[in-house]
């Protein structure tokens, strides 16, 4: 999120990973104010976990969407995507799934 005017304007990037690392992740989406809203709302409704990087997302907003990430943010996003199976890996241990 950015700090602007003392307003915070909200900003999210959605990224897409296909199976067994075919392609580079991409950009499924992109925006501000009430786009990134609506993005986080989406994420929350489909029980997708959401992590906070306010510079990744500064330099993933700048890709055009369906974009795939360049070779530089590679560990960035790879971090990202290790923390998102994590936090599943931990939601599916609390109920029961492996």
């Amino acid at each position: 999120m950015k700090k602007e005017n003392n307003r915070i304007r909200k900003e999210a990037v959605a990224l897409t990973y296909g199976p067994h690392g075919q392609a580079p992740p991409r950009v499924s989406a992109k925006g501000r104010g009430l786009v990134a809203e609506n993005i986080l709302d989406k994420a929350k409704e489909h029980n997708v976990p959401v992590q906070e990087d306010p510079t990744l997302v500064e330099l993933l907003g700048k890709l055009d969407i369906n974009a795939g990430i360049p070779e530089e943010l590679f560990q960035a996003v790879a971090e990202v995507f290790a923390f998102i199976y994590r936090a599943d890996q931990e939601a599916g241990n609390k109920l029961g799934r492996k």
